[in-house]
């Protein structure tokens, strides 16, 4: 019998996955806002691992989804550069736990967002950090993870 693959979600973060997946919410499941906290994670710098965890999720969701899997990847080949085998089958455990972290860390930025905007307004708040990783002169000059996708030319 195959032993099914999923990843964690952090359970001091289920009420907000709540609200971003819920009817006035930018998302349709939990899995697409850790792919986007995840990215924000990354791109803010934030790293936070977690022990308590909520219900977890089927790594298939992200692998069946256009470029789930590929995010989750580009993730960790960007936190280890110098390590071309985190891309191995055997070390999926490793990425799946870096991703993680990263959707952790990202949703603390979301969290901090709503606490500092006073606003319950996700699709706005979510809206807004999208523009801003988008606005020239805004981004890292060094950043790996927007130099692979600038270099798909997505």
């Amino acid at each position: 019998m195959a032993v099914e693959i999923r990843f964690r979600r952090p359970a001091e973060h289920e009420q907000l996955l709540a609200l971003l997946t819920g009817k006035d919410g930018p998302f349709r499941a939990n899995y697409e806002a850790l792919l986007f906290a995840a990215s924000l994670g990354r791109r803010k710098e934030r790293r936070v691992p977690f022990e308590k965890s909520g219900e977890m999720i089927r790594y298939a969701l992200v692998e069946n989804r256009a470029y789930g899997d590929v995010l989750i990847d580009l993730i960790a080949a960007a936190e280890a550069p110098d390590d071309a085998k985190i891309l191995g089958d055997d070390r999926l455990a490793e990425r799946l736990r870096i991703f993680e972290e990263y959707a952790n860390g990202g949703l603390h930025c979301l969290q901090a967002e709503i606490n500092t905007r006073g606003s319950r307004d996700l699709v706005a708040i979510v809206s807004s950090l999208v523009l801003d990783a988008l606005t020239p002169g805004t981004d890292k000059q060094d950043d790996p993870v927007k130099d692979m996708l600038d270099a798909l030319e997505w």
